[in-house]
């Protein structure tokens, strides 16, 4: 019976989402028209930008990239910023990455949005 009550708890946790785990890789997509020059993710609760994870790389416009973060990483909420060549910036606030797998950038007529999958 124990046997039986073990099996069945290690086949709970095998089961549970990866989100209970605390995966919150994503991919993140630039549809924005521009290339962008910084990308910056930080936990919603911080009150400094983590570095610039595109170090001195750029993310074309149409290209994407997927953001890794560490296993032990338990932050729900996040805080997107992107920067283009001429300094330009903006930011997206309190991203619930436990529940993201991606997101694509827009920016047209003077609006930014995003598109949450």
């Amino acid at each position: 019976m124990r046997a039986l009550v073990a099996l069945c708890l290690l086949s709970l946790l095998v089961s549970l989402p990866a989100n209970a785990q605390g995966k919150q890789d994503f991919t993140l997509v630039n549809a924005t028209g521009v290339e962008i020059h910084e990308l910056y993710v930080s936990p919603h609760k911080s009150n400094d930008w983590e570095e610039d994870i595109l170090g001195q790389d750029t993310l074309p416009d149409g290209d994407s990239v997927t953001i890794h973060f560490s296993p032990k990483e338990r932050a729900k909420l996040w805080d997107l910023k992107v920067v283009d060549k001429g300094g330009n910036s903006i930011e997206w606030e309190s991203l619930n990455l436990l529940e993201i797998s991606k997101v694509t950038l827009h920016y047209k007529n003077g609006k930014a949005w995003a598109d949450i999958e």
